[in-house]
């Protein structure tokens, strides 16, 4: 599977789920959305295949913006993103 194949199975494992979520949910794959994006296009300047460099690039981006986030929010979007990338 190439990075741009698992950016669009991420981002529509999320839009599936749209129309039975929870607004919790709504909110974590909204703020999910942007960083599986940003590390896609990240691996994609890089010349970089590895769907774990791709998984490693969204952790960290979510681990760099907690600060955003309430504790709540942040348990939230991990959880989802533990879901969604399981």
């Amino acid at each position: 599977m190439t990075i741009q194949e698992y950016e669009e199975k991420l981002l529509l494992l999320i839009d599936d789920g749209i129309d039975t979520a929870t607004d919790d949910e709504l909110f974590a794959g909204g703020y999910l959305r942007g960083h599986i994006s940003l590390a896609a296009a990240d691996c994609e300047l890089e010349n970089e295949a590895q769907l774990s460099a791709m998984k490693e690039k969204v952790e960290q981006s979510i681990a760099d913006t907690k600060s955003e986030l309430s504790p709540s929010d942040y348990v939230l979007v991990c959880q989802m993103w533990r879901k969604i990338s399981a």
